[in-house]
């Protein structure tokens, strides 16, 4: 059972997924999602990383969809959602595989490593808006060399969405977590 700092953070996930604003997730959310991903620079002009990120956006949609007892549905709430985010533990190949995606799509440059500015992009694109980010990157880059490699990313990955420590450096991978005690 996932505490109030858990909520939370996907509290403020399920709010960005939602791109109609109608309290549900559905599959034309995450069609949406993808579009927005779509629009990166990198993933726009190489047709092969745009059919991986539409792949897994829409595959956590199925998975979301039929992860309950009646078969597919068509919406989900945040109930649904914290069901799946409570069985994430024991996914770690799927919550490591989509790290990598979202790594490729938000490394503009190409260079295998996440700077600022581009992890700023994942924060803007995940929300479909500009978020303030303040010190998060900072709190991110544990070594301090100004970027994240991959397996730093894919650490931290796994942190924002299986950790229930507010304490750990990955809740902040999406931004800021608000209506928590400081993390």
């Amino acid at each position: 059972m996932a505490s109030g700092f858990q909520h939370a953070k996907v509290q403020a996930m399920f709010e960005a997924f939602d791109t109609d604003g109608n309290g549900y997730l559905e599959g034309s959310d995450f069609e949406a999602l993808a579009e927005r991903w779509e629009q990166l620079p990198r993933v726009a002009a190489e047709p092969e990383l745009a059919s991986r990120v539409r792949t897994v956006m829409m595959s956590w949609w199925e998975h979301l969809s039929t992860s309950g007892d009646g078969g597919r549905v068509q919406r989900i709430g945040m109930a649904e959602l914290m069901a799946v985010v409570d069985r994430l533990p024991s996914m770690p190949q799927a919550v490591t595989a989509t790290a990598d995606t979202i790594f490729d799509a938000i490394d503009e440059n190409g260079d295998s490593r996440i700077s600022r500015g581009e992890h700023k992009q994942l924060i803007n694109t995940w929300h479909g808006r500009s978020i303030p980010t303040g010190d998060v990157f900072d709190r991110l880059d544990q070594d301090g060399d100004g970027y994240l490699s991959r397996p730093e990313f894919a650490a931290l990955w796994t942190q924002f969405w299986i950790s229930d420590d507010p304490g750990e450096p990955g809740n902040l991978m999406c931004g800021p977590v608000t209506g928590t005690p400081s993390v």
